[in-house]
């Protein structure tokens, strides 16, 4: 029965906390990336019309 209870936690450790582990290292990585390219891409000096786009989108519209 003691093995049993070992070899679940070592299943629970590598499956759970060790596969979510990587998956949000993998998100959070994908985030500094874009994160990275938009302070980029506001510091050009001529701005990309995806970012103006969204820049407009933000705007407050003035309607309620």
């Amino acid at each position: 029965m003691s093995s049993f209870y070992w070899w679940s936690v070592v299943g629970f450790f590598l499956g759970f906390v060790f596969g979510v582990g990587c998956a949000l290292a993998v998100m959070y990585s994908i985030y500094a990336g874009g994160y990275r390219a938009a302070l980029k891409d506001v510091q050009l000096p001529v701005q990309p019309e995806r970012l103006k786009k969204a820049l407009r989108d933000i705007q407050p519209s003035g309607k309620a």
